[in-house]
Order: C-alpha cells, then structure tokens, then sequence
C-alpha cells in the first residue's frame, strides 16, 4: 500500500471576493459571502497547522486577497513559520504602500492575472476596467525586486492574442508566463460553449509558444497548459489526488483539489472541526482517490497509470456523475463520447455569463 507523504504546498483562498468577474473562474457557482469567510484567528492557526503537517509553500488566493485587510498579518505569520508565500492576485488595489507592507513581512513571488493582451479586449473579458491597474501592479513588483509571474487563461475568446500576451507579459519584466488553455470546472463550465477554442486556434498556438519559449530562454519561462478535450490522454492532476497539495476554501472547507467542490458526492471536512493533519491523511475525502486502489479498468491494468493518475477526478464526475471514471478525455475512456460530442458541437459564439458582481461589495 502507497505511503501518503506529508503536503508540499497550501493554496490559501482567503476570500471569494472579487473586482473581477472572469467567465472562465473556477470557483464555484455559488460563491461564498462575506460574512461566511473564517476569521483572521482560524487563518492564523490553519498556517500554523499547515507548517506543522509539512507545507513548504503557502498560495494567499481567492477571489482576490487584497480585499482582505489582515492580509499582511497573515503573509507575516506564514513567513514566520518558515513558509515561502505568494500573492495570487488581480493586481487591483495593489499599492506601493501595500506591496512595501507585504514585502518587508515576507512576501516572496507575486503571481498577477491577465485577460488579454490590450485594455480592450481584457477589460471586456475582465468585466472591469483592469488592464492599466495591472500595467502599474506589475511595475510595482519589479521595483520591490520580487519575482513576477504572470498568468493568460487562454480561450477563444482571446487565443488570437496569444503572440501580444506573451510581448505584454515580457514588457512586463516577468520571469515566468503561464499560458493555461482553460479548465472546464465553475464558471467556465457554464461558458464551455463560448470558451472552448477551435482546431485551428490551438494548431496556430503551439509555433507561437514554441518560438517564443525558444526566443525567451534564459529570461522567461513559459508554461504551456494544453486544452485537454483535444488530447487523447488527460494530464496528470495535482499529482495525483491528495499527493502533494491541498486547498482550504474561504469557509474552512478542505479540498483535496481546487475544484473538488465540483463532486457534490464527496463529504468535504472543515478544518474548523476537525484538525488538519487529520483531514490529509484519514479523511474520506482525500483518501477517496488516492494511489490506484480505486482505479477501475481500462485505468487499473494501463501502462499510464503512474502518469496520468486516471486523470481529473472533478472532470470524470462532471462528463459522466462519476468520479471514479476514467477521465472521458482519455482515449482510452468508454466515455470518450462525451467529449467527442463536445468536441463537435457547432462553434457559436452565445453571449458569456460573467462571474457574479454581488460578491465583491
């Protein structure tokens, strides 16, 4: 039997809170309120908690953690612990009195958001006007010196300025570009119609990402994440479930991924009632996938088996109500269909359902 390791990482979301209303977002559809959010205190001690269990790396996310105002408190206390933290954020409220704060508590690496690669297009897909904010955001950080990551969700809706995202995210000073074809979980589930790109979008990329990884070497990384719909064998997730990482959502609710709330079939703990340590290694709900005892076949006896983990767990229970399906992307899924069928559906363009305003006042 597989001997379950201790987390690497924590991805803090800290807040459902946003001044953007992204139609591809990944949090749920029913996104949490204010007055659901833990306490400053419950924060304080889930890092705590977290640095004791092993966690090396924390994420402050959400949403937007800036809205947030013990955000700095939290960044000290994590960086106390011994923790590298980084700020996930929209760059929106972010300051120079702000990033200085943050900066002398600890902060290590400022992962910023873009939509597109003008004012235009991102601020249309932003559902705010963001794009001059996160120009001044990214010049903020490299004048504190801290490293910057920038991060293109990538769509149809923008996959023609994937050549000027890149110059942009290299205008910006960035040492790392993540350029991630979207993922179809909470919002962008909703708008998987308006979303998903064309065969041809996706040929053009690919030479574009290539010359410019070529080009950039040395000075820029860049990340690649393909649309797995068109791929015939899914992407290793997380590592496999429950391996290396783990979520706490803004209610204290533990996910073994991102988008576990995604499997309205797992009984998720809270680490209000139940310690965290616990919930990683004897929860059901990270031991409900875990290693290859729960693999069926074609997974069970597949040479990829050790590669791909059977694939997404959420996308399996999304494509067909189950998640201990093989991933329908894989080709070698019997429910392969369900993509095909995606797949080719006519490519309209219905109008995107942007993700809701209430939550940020």
């Amino acid at each position: 039997m597989d001997v379950t390791e201790p987390p690497l990482g924590l991805l803090a979301e800290l807040t459902h809170r946003c001044p953007l209303h992204c139609p591809y977002c990944s949090n749920p559809l029913e996104l949490l309120a204010r007055d659901a959010e833990l306490g400053t205190v419950d924060w304080l001690s889930i890092l705590t908690q977290a640095r004791d269990l092993g966690v090396l790396q924390v994420h402050m996310s959400g949403g937007e953690p800036l809205a947030r105002p013990d955000l700095p408190r939290l960044v000290e206390h994590a960086t106390g612990l011994g923790c590298y933290v980084n700020l996930v954020t929209s760059g929106l409220g972010l300051t120079d009195a702000r990033l200085a704060d943050l900066a002398r508590r600890g902060i290590a690496h400022v992962q910023l958001s873009v939509q597109g690669a003008d004012a235009e297009r991102a601020d249309r897909l932003a559902g705010a006007k963001a794009f001059h904010h996160k120009v001044r955001a990214a010049a903020l950080v490299k004048a504190h010196d801290l490293p910057l990551s920038v991060n293109a969700v990538l769509h149809r809706r923008n996959h023609d300025q994937l050549a000027g995202i890149i110059a942009l995210a290299e205008e910006m000073g960035a040492d790392r570009l993540e350029l991630a074809n979207t993922q179809y979980y909470g919002w962008a589930l909703r708008n998987r119609d308006a979303l998903m790109p064309t065969p041809d979008q996706l040929a053009a990329a690919e030479p574009i990402v290539r010359a410019a990884a070529e080009r950039l070497r040395g000075r820029m990384e860049i990340i690649y994440v393909v649309a797995d719909y068109y791929e015939p064998y899914p992407k290793p997730c997380m590592y496999g479930w429950g391996a290396r990482q783990l979520t706490v959502a803004p209610n204290g609710d533990v996910l073994p991924c991102p988008a576990a709330t995604a499997i309205t079939t797992l009984d998720l703990d809270n680490v209000t009632e139940r310690p965290l340590a616990e919930i990683w290694y004897d929860s059901s709900s990270f031991n409900a996938y875990r290693g290859e005892d729960w693999m069926r076949e074609p997974c069970r006896t597949c040479d990829r088996r050790g590669l791909d983990h059977g694939g997404c767990r959420c996308q399996a229970f999304l494509l067909t109500g189950d998640a201990a399906a093989t991933d329908p992307v894989c080709s070698r899924s019997p429910d392969r269909g369900a993509v095909d069928l995606v797949l080719a559906a006519p490519r309209t363009e219905p109008a995107l359902v942007m993700r809701h305003p209430e939550v940020t006042r």
